[in-house]
């Protein structure tokens, strides 16, 4: 099997729109309306794309007067939402895409864990629903929604699988942000409008040699009049198996990290190779893949950005992205907790629920108090973000918190639940393994605290 070869298109031309759940006309033949179909017709004829705007150019909730400027408004500052209130909007997102998880991702969880394969369908539903391309403008076929939306949707995707979220969480956080803040007019009409409904972009930063050490990489790009030719090799690149387009950093000028410059490759470019796939402890579904690049020819029309500027997009986009892992590691903790505590409610030992023993009690009240804080993280930082403050410690301590949160929370529910949660009956050891990698990627948990740290140092600096 070529692995360059994208294996299936995922575009749907004939669907109706309905709260930007894109439901193929197809599906909503007579006698085949689903729950998550109803609720979305039902919702269709009161609004449309209700955190956003739908691909018709209506927009929701648009004839309500503007709200009033806050004193902090008035005085040129932007302000956001207390942490734990949504608007309308959000609320009726959240909702939806709860039941389009429930309805169309929960039933190929097991199996896509145990063939270590993200399932087509799956794939072909998330760019239905519009969740590909959340942030990206109506003008290119997007949801035109903000960027807590995009951590919101993350957040309920990971709480049903962690890999589903993870191919969101990248094409909408790192891939389509690059594209919409440093493509060219003719690079967004080339590749805005298909990541909204039809192709996967893959991030490519990491090498065997710079991992944490980022900048070290070792992929040269040398001019040739009009074009580069690109040779190095990546590591642990996500969503490689099924991406069209691949945003490369490689060094311009081999004597320093100033020359790391962010090219387009395309899937079918010759000399690019997407290696076999890593088999790894979890997120199994969501594929990992190393690629080489042997001579690849790219156009000088295809860099993104300015040349040598790559290292400065790379750490926005990793400290953006640093949010996004919260909102994985925090859904996979809700997730596994909501799976796991019906089961102490209902396991009866020595005459009483276990739920009812003191010690129990504790253990739950204080995990929930965890997710609750690391709630609180995550969304600060993403309110934080969208308002365009000052958001990298705060991002930092998202990541680590929630990375942290998730290994306790998944380590008690598996005992909590004693021997089952050691089965693949129930899908809690399937958390327990997705969650290791939040400790790792975009940033290990020693690289956050430092992080932090340098700014805490600064705060005191006087």
């Amino acid at each position: 099997m070529n692995r360059n070869k994208v294996p299936f298109c995922y575009r749907q031309k004939s669907t109706l729109n309905l709260f930007c759940l894109n439901i193929p006309i197809k599906r909503i033949i007579p006698g085949s309306l689903n729950v998550i179909c109803v609720h979305s017709i039902v919702l269709a004829l009161q609004i449309s794309r209700p955190w956003g705007t739908c691909q018709a150019g209506w927009r929701s909730m648009s004839n309500r007067p503007a709200p009033d400027m806050s004193s902090d408004q008035a005085a040129g500052m932007t302000s956001f939402p207390p942490l734990q209130t949504y608007s309308e909007e959000e609320s009726m997102m959240r909702e939806a895409v709860k039941k389009y998880a429930q309805e169309r991702i929960a039933p190929f969880v097991s199996k896509m864990d145990e063939n270590s394969a993200m399932d087509e369908e799956v794939i072909k539903s998330l760019f239905e629903q519009g969740l590909m391309g959340i942030e990206i403008d109506p003008e290119y076929n997007g949801t035109g929604s903000t960027f807590f939306s995009s951590i919101l949707v993350i957040e309920e995707l990971a709480k049903v699988d962690p890999s589903v979220a993870v191919l969101c969480d990248i094409q909408n956080t790192l891939i389509n942000t690059l594209f919409a803040q440093l493509g060219t007019p003719a690079q967004k009409e080339q590749y805005l409008s298909r990541l909204s409904t039809d192709m996967i972009g893959s991030f490519c930063l990491s090498e065997a040699e710079s991992g944490s050490d980022a900048f070290s990489l070792k992929t040269r790009a040398e001019k040739h009049k009009d074009y580069y030719i690109i040779n190095g090799s990546k590591m642990w690149i996500s969503n490689a198996e099924h991406a069209g387009v691949f945003l490369v950093m490689a060094n311009v000028d081999p004597s320093g990290y100033r020359g790391i410059t962010c090219f387009i490759v395309d899937r079918d470019t010759e000399g690019l190779e997407i290696c076999k796939k890593e088999n790894k402890l979890g997120l199994r579904a969501s594929s990992t893949c190393p690629i080489n690049l042997d001579n690849v020819k790219v156009p000088e029309k295809n860099i993104l950005g300015q040349i040598g500027h790559g290292y400065k997009y790379a750490i926005g986009m990793l400290n953006e992205g640093r949010i996004g892992i919260a909102a994985q590691m925090l859904g996979l903790a809700q997730g596994c907790f909501d799976n796991t505590i019906p089961y102490t409610r209902q396991r009866v030992q020595f005459g009483k629920r276990i739920f009812d023993f003191q010690g129990m009690q504790h253990q739950i009240a204080h995990v929930a108090t965890q997710i609750e804080a690391a709630r609180l993280l995550t969304y600060n930082a993403a309110r934080l973000k969208e308002a365009g403050r000052p958001f990298i410690k705060e991002a930092c301590m998202a990541k680590y918190f929630t990375a942290e949160l998730a290994t306790l929370t998944t380590s008690k529910c598996i005992e909590w639940m004693g021997g089952v949660g050691f089965t693949k009956d129930y899908p809690i050891e399937k958390y327990y393994r997705d969650c290791k990698i939040g400790t790792i990627y975009e940033g290990t948990t020693n690289v956050q605290l430092s992080t932090m740290a340098k700014f805490i140092d600064k705060e005191y600096d006087h």
